[in-house]
């Protein structure tokens, strides 16, 4: 495999104003290929996050409603959160889904990985099928955490795309992706 091609920007020097359990920001000084240099870009770190699209036996979606501060307001999405130290994104998936929703499944399945905001941030989202979900146990909510699952199924799930009831675009990106990979499933 050839190694990736180097950046063509150099980083000079690098702080971080702000490390958080919610958010950690590195400033860069960054040297243009020209030689311009630019202050105080900044870039999010991240380990990632999981997106789960969970399927029950009866072919339904399950989904998660909740506060999002960002955006100030409730939305609907798959389940999803991000993935820990020392944490695969697989065990990731397996853990949000439970906590978040109760429900468990068929060991999760990367279909997946795409970048989250290449521009000003170093994260990854993997997109995770779980199959045969079912409702196994209470969910585990973390205190910035107040979730109501409900399942859909696949038609209604469309329709909560095209009607922007589910409109976060990673979100959406991983429903369409999913739904092409459920009618033209990858040979084994």
């Amino acid at each position: 495999m050839d190694d990736p091609p180097r950046s063509p920007w150099r980083i000079v020097s690098s702080t971080y104003p702000i490390v958080s359990p919610f958010l950690k920001l590195r400033s860069d000084v960054i040297e243009l290929p020209g030689g311009h240099i630019i202050r105080d870009y900044y870039v999010r770190e991240t380990r990632g996050f999981a997106i789960i699209f969970a399927l029950t036996r009866n072919h339904d979606v399950v989904l998660v409603r909740q506060y999002k501060h960002g955006a100030g307001r409730y939305l609907v999405e798959l389940p999803a959160g991000a993935i820990d130290e020392g944490e695969s994104a697989g065990d990731c998936a397996a853990r949000e889904l439970t906590e978040e929703t109760g429900y468990s499944g068929e060991p999760p399945e990367l279909v997946r990985s795409f970048l989250a905001d290449p521009t000003n941030s170093n994260g990854v989202f993997h997109l995770f099928l779980v199959r045969d979900a079912v409702s196994r146990a209470a969910q585990a909510l973390d205190v910035t955490e107040d979730i109501t699952v409900e399942t859909v199924s696949l038609d209604k799930l469309r329709t909560k795309i095209h009607d922007g009831t589910i409109s976060t675009g990673s979100h959406v990106a991983c429903i369409y992706t999913m739904l092409d990979y459920l009618a033209n499933p990858p040979a084994r």
